[in-house]
């Protein structure tokens, strides 16, 4: 095989990546070497890489700054509908290779690097993520700021800025340890703090009802502080705004009422106040209802409260003075949409806000609210839902908890007016749940309080529809709508595989990269040898970097050649890491019992992180890890079957593992994923999908053709059916078998744990007695269905023919189609794909 082209020389062929001219490069370089004179006050004998980094991150977000202002200036202008898209989480990644690609400046800072005699790679790799989220929900949020900005919609992300996002994971002796993620530490060159920006939040306290109207009073104040990070539309000159307040503490905090001698201890307690913004919560589709999440929730919302009403009363740029008062009108010039319940508090303070302090009347105040409000459900698990109890509720935010409760009267009186007697359905659609401890359903308060509700998938919003909300959706059918997910392509394509965008564009052009259906157009070159001769060509190379990547920092060597087999995602339960393991142990079985047989070769790579306190999650890991000790040095299996953990998976491994993928895993039970993201990333980046019937597998399914998926296992229907019929006996499965019993054997008995040969009874015990999800009931399709990936694979023409269905099936998994689905269906907004005037050119 031909040497892969250096990095350098790949990126400096692509034109995707923007033009490298000569003036471009010498501006570049002058501005590199003032930042490290004047911004970092080093020289190049005392520069570390991380101060080249710094540099180089301050000159391309120079480029942004002119667009930046220019940007808001225009909307002071134009004044148009602003969509304020709140959530707690954003999980955004790196910033610098993704600004180079949406100004089109990679080349020209390529070369600029290139002739200062550093390595871009090695720069970019000191940029920490920024990783404020979870999983799909945050990661979602960040796709969706890429496409808002790209489509030239007005819209603000609003969320925290958490001082410690995710936390980094070490596995430590087959066992996940976790660690701070101390993401600050050397500064956010692509943050600007807004402390004229700052906003009061308040606590605690009492309500008076007087004769003008109820005040909270006796509360404890918490400031907000403002930090924007720019975020650059796709080469449209447009550059939103993403704004993440952190809490402070005011400068009166606890002297007013200390005793003598009490400053000190006065002073190192605004600690406890400014905790607010201290920490992510590492929960993925779990609810954990403590105070200082309830806390985390309702400062985001009351601090970005009063910068939407804010800007609604003085629209005009630059001005602070008050121009609009009537707020009838804020439905049409704002919508804000809750990213699932988290910014649920939203709602009642936008109510607090236009009784209290607006002195609206309630019908008006509580129109205005709905008209103004959407939600997104993120989940159908019942342990993720949010239930705050009322005792909690009444001691952190009394005024919310009595508006929650008039919301609630007036509701079910409506409800009862509709179905007379039906004191069950009230019972069932009530905001309070009752029962030992009273709680606020914040689910149903998000629904009663907006004017659409989503799901992320069809499968999804129909399964809502027809169980968690359905006496809901009997009452006001017209709310319940469905956005499929989708992925930013400039992330998730042009920037993380470069050579396959290449590739793309020689072939249909590069307007694919704002126009994803372009995609479609593949189809027409499935039989031309030489596009499924770079098809290929682009993967192998593909495997060849991760490979090189895993040796580097795993220490572990693996067989370029070979299937490399994905499951990255959060472990949970429902995904079914599970089922994996049991194939990854049945195909080591086979080998060992028949050595002189053609095996197709695999690496399996499973990555995630586990929820601190998910026991069984963190046990699930160390299986995977125990299989991969035995696994990995056995000499009869050599390099034909490995098993990999991959630490820390996070959005910059995902950027470079996705890429080199030969096969996906979407193997959740069909009815529990509610989308899925990273499906859509490996069918985007020329990997083969092996999963359920579940989430949006199913359209991935419509859109590539069913024959081009790995389709397997259980439907939504039969799920169904079986809990409605004869139940899940796993024992059953087990007893019929046989390799799934040796498999189970096999890990209860020690045999990948032999010092600790009970070191699985729980998951053995978990699988066999209490599976929510039915691993077993999908084993044998699941089995035979890689027995079908493995012949497919021995026939790399055929495998990458199919390849190319699935990219060219990709079209709808743009986040941009997601957005202006949101845009059109939901905010009242009209997407554009325009370019705006750039800050030298004259404003029209």
């Amino acid at each position: 095989m031909s040497k892969p082209l250096s990095d350098h020389d790949k990126r400096k062929q692509i034109s995707v990546r923007g033009l490298a001219g000569v003036e471009n490069v010498a501006e570049l370089k002058v501005a590199f070497n003032r930042h490290l004179h004047f911004t970092l006050v080093k020289d190049r004998n005392v520069a570390t890489k991380r101060d080249y980094y710094f540099a180089l991150a301050n000159t391309v977000r120079d480029h942004l700054v002119g667009k930046w202002i220019r940007t808001q200036q225009y909307y002071y202008e134009k004044d148009p509908k602003r969509v304020y898209y709140i959530s707690l989480e954003f999980y955004m990644g790196r910033t610098l290779q993704n600004t180079m690609v949406n100004l089109a400046l990679e080349n020209a800072c390529d070369e600029a690097v290139y002739q200062l005699g550093l390595d871009m790679e090695e720069l970019e790799d000191m940029e920490e993520d920024a990783g404020l989220g979870n999983g799909g929900l945050g990661r979602l949020a960040a796709c969706f700021l890429d496409s808002m900005a790209s489509l030239g919609l007005a819209a603000y992300g609003y969320g925290i800025r958490y001082e410690f996002g995710i936390f980094n994971q070490k596995i430590v002796n087959g066992w996940q340890v976790e660690e701070a993620d101390d993401w600050l530490r050397y500064g956010n060159p692509w943050e600007k703090a807004r402390p004229e920006y700052m906003r009061p939040v308040r606590f605690y306290g009492r309500t008076e009802h007087t004769p003008d109207g109820v005040k909270w009073v006796d509360t404890q104040v918490v400031l907000a502080l403002p930090y924007d990070t720019p975020i650059p539309g796709y080469r449209n000159n447009i550059v939103n705004t993403m704004r993440l307040w952190s809490a402070k503490a005011p400068c009166d905090f606890n002297l007013k009422d200390f005793n003598v001698g009490g400053y000190i201890q006065a002073v190192l307690d605004r600690n406890l106040c400014e905790n607010i913004s201290r920490v992510l919560y590492p929960n993925d589709n779990f609810f954990e209802g403590k105070e200082l999440r309830l806390k985390q929730e309702y400062f985001v919302v009351a601090a970005t409260l009063q910068d939407i009403i804010r800007r609604f009363k003085a629209s005009k740029f630059g001005s602070r003075e008050i121009v609009r008062t009537d707020f009838a009108e804020l439905p049409n010039k704002v919508a804000i949409q809750l990213n699932d319940t988290h910014p649920a508090m939203a709602i009642p303070e936008l109510m607090r806000v236009l009784l209290d302090e607006e002195k609206l009347g309630w019908d008006k105040a509580w129109d205005v609210c709905v008209r103004t409000c959407a939600y997104t459900n993120h989940t159908v698990l019942p342990e993720a839902l949010e239930r705050w109890p009322l005792d909690l509720f009444h001691h952190l935010l009394p005024r919310h908890l009595e508006i929650i409760f008039e919301i609630n009267r007036r509701f079910l009186e409506y409800v009862a007016s509709k179905y007379p007697g039906d004191n069950d359905r009230l019972r069932r659609m009530s905001l309070i749940e009752e029962g030992g401890c009273k709680k606020v359903n914040m689910a149903h308060l998000c629904i009663v309080g907006s004017h659409a509700v989503n799901g992320v998938a069809r499968i999804h919003s129909e399964i809502l529809i027809a169980t968690l909300f359905k006496d809901f959706y009997e009452l006001d059918p017209h709310k319940f709508q469905n956005k499929t997910n989708g992925i930013t392509p400039r992330r998730w394509l042009v920037m993380c595989n470069p050579g396959l965008a290449e590739v793309i564009a020689e072939k249909i052009g590069e307007e694919f990269v704002r126009d994803l259906d372009q995609l479609k157009r593949l189809l027409k070159f499935i039989n031309d040898d030489s596009f499924i001769r770079d098809i290929a060509k682009i993967k192998q190379e593909n495997k060849l970097k991760f490979a090189v990547h895993l040796e580097e920092h795993y220490k572990v060597k693996i067989n370029p050649q070979s299937m490399f087999d994905f499951q990255v995602k959060r472990i949970h339960e429902y995904k079914r890491q599970l089922l994996n393991c049991l194939h990854m142990i049945t195909y080591y079985n086979r080998i060992k019992k028949e050595p002189n047989k053609h095996w197709t070769p695999r690496t399996i790579m499973v990555g995630g992180k586990a929820a601190p306190g998910y026991h069984t999650a963190k046990m699930i890991i160390r299986l995977i890890t125990a299989i991969g000790e035995v696994v990995n040095h056995d000499p009869v299996v050599g390099d034909r079957l490995k098993v990999i953990f991959l630490e820390n998976y996070r959005v910059t491994l995902a950027e470079k593992a996705i890429p080199s993928a030969d096969l996906s895993e979407q193997i959740s039970t069909a009815g529990t994923e509610a989308s899925g993201t990273g499906n859509m990333k490996f069918m985007l980046n020329g990997a083969l999908t092996i999963g359920t019937m579940d989430g949006a597998n199913v359209e991935m399914a419509e859109e590539a053709g069913e024959e081009n998926l790995f389709i397997f296992g259980m439907r939504v229907e039969d799920v169904d059916a079986m809990d409605a019929g004869k139940g899940y006996h796993a024992s059953e499965y087990y007893n019929r078998i046989p390799e799934l019993k040796q498999a189970m054997d096999q890990i209860a008995g020690g045999f990948f744990s032999p010092k600790q040969p009970d070191l699985f009874k729980e998951l053995v015990d978990l699988l066999m007695h209490h599976d929510r999800f039915k691993v077993f009931a999908d084993y044998e399709a699941y089995i035979k269905c890689q027995d079908k990936v493995n012949q497919l694979y021995k026939n790399p023409k055929e495998w990458t023919k199919m390849v190319i269905h699935n990219i060219a099936g990709c079209g709808k998994f743009s986040s941009d189609r997601t957005i202006a689905q949101y845009a059109r269906e939901i905010w009242g907004m009209e997407p554009s794909l325009e370019k705006i005037p750039a800050p030298d050119e004259q404003l029209k």
